[in-house]
């Protein structure tokens, strides 16, 4: 006799909607993993012996391309595209094993490496749902303004880790998206205005005054620079906040030392 609910006489319902989600997530997570894979890849091996380079994949392979259609009149995206990353790496391996670590052999708060590295994002500006660009000086946005209870950092003396003043906050960039405060803009004493991302500062109000701990007083003259004084593009806030997160292991020499 074959018991209740069974299908045939070992197989009954709730075993087979095991199976089932069984095999669902194992799709899923062959999916998402070859979905991984659409940017990235496939990786170049760092051998430099092997000619032409290898190509690595892993398993499972990259996905078919795919285009990804942009709002407000930017170009389509197909991914995966291939594109390589020429620019040229400007650091030699501390060793002779693969992966060994970089040293640069240049300028590397300027020269993407180590934890000055970024990506080359499209040179645009973000753009909010309405489509004006996003992240804009308060002089821009004129409907935006800091909370009333904090002290308006306008005027606030940028100091460097080696209590150099580098200059004066002359204006507050905001994400209008998020209604937070991304940047400050900071005048110069030559004049010269650099951007100073938030989370690489530290607000005193008693002292009036921006720490900011990953760059010294005089490296501030040579913040990557904006090509319009009240935009940023995608790609000029990665070499921003690139050269600041540079400076946290090169701006001195000592800090590229050991600990011990």
């Amino acid at each position: 006799m074959t018991p209740h609910g069974a299908i045939i006489g070992h197989i009954d319902v709730a075993q087979l909607v095991l199976y089932v989600f069984w095999g669902f997530f194992a799709s899923l997570v062959f999916y998402l993993h070859r979905e991984n894979k659409r940017e990235g890849y496939p990786l170049d091996s760092d051998r430099t012996d092997r000619a032409p380079r290898v190509e690595v994949q892993g398993f499972p392979g990259v996905p078919s391309p795919k285009t990804f259609r942009l709002p407000h009149g930017e170009a389509d995206v197909i991914a995966p595209n291939r594109i390589r990353d020429t620019r040229p790496i400007k650091g030699r391996p501390v060793a002779d094993h693969p992966g060994a670590a970089i040293e640069p052999t240049g300028n590397p708060m300027l020269d993407a490496i180590g934890p000055g590295s970024y990506a080359e994002r499209a040179d645009v500006t973000d753009k909010a749902l309405d489509g004006a660009p996003r992240i804009v000086p308060m002089r821009v946005a004129t409907d935006h303004w800091l909370p009333k209870e904090d002290r308006d950092p306008i005027g606030f003396k940028v100091v460097g880790d080696d209590g150099v003043v580098a200059g004066l906050v002359s204006d507050v960039w905001v994400d209008r998206s998020e209604c937070v405060a991304r940047y400050f803009e900071v005048t110069l004493t030559g004049g010269r205005h650099v951007m100073l991302p938030m989370n690489f500062s530290r607000v005193n109000d008693a002292r009036a005054e921006v720490r900011v701990k990953s760059i010294l007083g005089a490296q501030f003259a040579d913040v990557p620079a904006l090509r319009n004084p009240d935009l940023i593009t995608r790609l000029e806030e990665d070499k921003v906040c690139a050269y600041y997160g540079g400076g946290t292991l090169y701006a001195t020499p000592q800090r590229q030392e050991p600990l011990l």
